[in-house]
């Protein structure tokens, strides 16, 4: 009898002598979360931890399961330098014992979580990415959240990528500093 293959992200509760786990989580997978997981691989990789974190994106919604991220997302992210490789997958109930942390998107996005989650004690690995944001500010035009950019244009993955930008280098810093300090890079 052959076993049906294990979805990685169904596989039990984080280790912690394994690599820190992160999930970023938007509504399709095709924008904001794929560039999300490309722009925090490209930042973990230039800070010599691509073996001590591994990131994934999902989405709440099945639609586009299968598909690469949307083309605008894709030329915004090349425009800068970051390759987006993944392929849009969906989020499911007990995903998040697999991640350390889930970075949901928007508010939206972050009650279809709690809705998947229905442990209050693994709620607490789910937050907004731009709470990573050290400049988010009460005055913040999006909420704390990062906007969808699908029904606008480029203009909208613009700023987009400008917000996760900063948002994941905020949680690579939290990375290195609150929950890991084994995370620095030795000196050369």
């Amino acid at each position: 009898m052959q076993l049906p293959p294990v979805d990685p992200r169904e596989t039990g509760e984080v280790s912690e002598t394994e690599p820190i786990r992160i999930c970023f989580v938007c509504l399709g997978n095709i924008c904001r979360s794929p560039t999300a997981e490309g722009i925090m691989r490209a930042l973990v990789e230039q800070a010599g931890l691509s073996g001590q974190i591994h990131i994934d994106s999902a989405g709440t919604a099945s639609w586009h399961r299968g598909e690469p991220p949307d083309a605008r997302a894709v030329a915004e992210a090349a425009r800068r330098g970051v390759e987006l490789q993944s392929r849009a997958s969906s989020f499911h109930r007990g995903d998040t014992h697999a991640y350390d942390l889930v970075l949901a998107m928007d508010h939206s996005n972050l009650a279809d979580l709690h809705d998947l989650t229905p442990e209050p004690e693994l709620r607490g690995r789910i937050m907004l990415l731009r709470s990573f944001d050290p400049a988010l500010g009460a005055d913040d035009p999006h909420d704390g959240a990062v906007p969808d950019p699908w029904a606008g244009g480029p203009d909208g993955f613009a700023e987009v990528y400008d917000l996760i930008e900063a948002a994941c280098a905020g949680l690579l810093e939290h990375l290195r500093t609150e929950l890991h300090t084994d995370l620095r890079t030795e000196p050369d």
